[in-house]
């Protein structure tokens, strides 16, 4: 019988081998970063997950030789006992905690607690597991290369799941003593795994999600589509395949944490400033402040401009009903970027970087003063909210419009397909 979600023989590390093991997700590093992150770490999933990095510098990434080593890599791993799979089908809650400023000399800690699971790929094609993105067919390539190279998704998909006390408790319930792996990244980030293979508490899990209306992608669009690929190249008829299902870390919507996603544009589109600070008061009112903005509520806008911050609010009627349009990100776009600034396309046009507001605002002062860009635009981060409603209405968010943090961990659970 097809379910929502499944438990599976998870690929963990040996005790005590988890902080050799754990890694950044794939896809946040370059491949220099890897190889710098990995240096020194022979069982780090970096040499899996980006295996470019044990190769010849000049390496393409996708060349064949790359996925081969990642299989090597891998195998290298079991054959050491780094690696272990577990002898049956378990449910893992894994619990992110990130420490973040709060005032002067305090810290505040954001923890959010999820199961991981393998989710199925006929639910995912039925859109009963909803996308809010399009995605590349050279980034689908490669992850399918990768599954197949290594015959295991290694790259969990970030699934959201409508509030649920019963599915929270379950959840908690697993999380409890001593965890199977606890890991504190380099970057702070405490990474916790507990594993559940009591047969009849797997079954409530399995039941209680089942009875969910949907589930959602928080990220991992990419990963789930080349799931989805894999399983259509290997299924059979007569039974279910390991493939028919991919790897997931579900989370409560209202825990998971979604931070600003901010932009910085090269140049002026040939304006000069007070051209520009003028021409935005049709549209928005204009504050100059003595302090870095950062926007307390949507519709609201950090501006940085020759060395001057300023707090844009868009017009109230010009907030429009459809999800999609009344986002932040896409009203700085339809009332700022395009008109103004000539920027369209925000996928090919280079005149326009991105910055996760992972890295504050200082970066976004660090990029305009040193001249590489004109102007940097501080946003609100999207709510979980928006994405789901997003989703529900069947359309697609604009690039870059959520940067979900903490992020989870390759390497601590994986999905072997045999």
């Amino acid at each position: 019988m097809v379910t929502l979600i499944k438990p599976f023989r998870g690929l963990r590390p040996a005790p005590g081998r988890a902080a050799e093991v754990a890694a950044p997700p794939y896809d946040v590093l370059s491949t220099d970063e890897a190889r710098l992150r990995a240096a020194g770490k022979p069982w780090s999933f970096l040499h899996v997950s980006r295996p470019e990095i044990d190769l010849a510098a000049d390496i393409n990434p996708y060349d064949p030789s790359v996925y081969a080593k990642a299989a090597e890599n891998i195998d290298a791993m079991l054959a050491a006992g780094v690696l272990k799979r577990d002898s049956a089908p378990c449910y893992y809650a894994y619990r992110l905690t990130l420490h973040t400023p709060a005032g002067k000399h305090e810290q505040t800690a954001h923890v959010q607690t999820g199961l991981v699971a393998t989710a199925s790929v006929a639910c995912y094609s039925n859109n009963r597991i909803k996308k809010h993105e399009f995605t590349r067919p050279d980034k689908e390539d490669d992850r399918v290369r990768q599954i197949e190279a290594t015959n295991a998704q290694t790259g969990p998909v970030l699934l959201a799941y409508p509030a649920s006390a019963t599915a929270d408790a379950l959840i908690d319930a697993i999380a409890q003593g001593k965890a199977a792996a606890d890991v504190t990244a380099d970057d702070g980030i405490r990474h916790q795994i507990w594993v559940l293979d009591d047969a009849e508490r797997v079954d409530a899990i399995t039941r209680c999600f089942d009875g969910m209306e949907a589930l959602y992608i928080a990220d991992g669009h990419h990963r789930s589509a080349a799931a989805a690929r894999v399983a259509a190249a290997r299924r059979q008829e007569d039974h279910e395949m390991p493939s028919d299902y991919f790897l997931s870390v579900l989370f409560p919507h209202h825990e998971m944490m979604i931070l600003d996603y901010n932009r910085v544009v090269r140049d002026l589109h040939g304006m000069e400033k007070s051209a520009l600070v003028g021409r935005l008061g049709e549209t928005f009112t204009v504050e100059e402040s003595k302090q870095r903005v950062k926007p307390a509520q949507p519709g609201e806008f950090g501006m940085y401009l020759a060395g001057q911050w300023y707090k844009l609010t868009i017009k109230a009627e010009l907030i429009p009903a459809d999800p999609v349009a009344r986002l932040d990100v896409s009203l700085l776009s339809d009332h700022l970027l395009g008109p103004l600034l000539g920027i369209t396309d925000l996928r090919r046009d280079k005149r326009i970087e991105f910055v996760g507001g992972i890295r504050g605002l200082g970066e976004l002062e660090r990029r305009v003063n040193s001249g590489e860009m004109a102007v940097a635009f501080a946003l609100h981060p999207t709510r979980m909210d928006q994405l789901m409603a997003v989703a529900d209405s069947n359309q697609v968010m604009p690039p870059k419009s959520t940067w979900f943090e903490p992020k989870l961990a390759d390497g601590l659970v994986s999905h072997v397909l045999d």
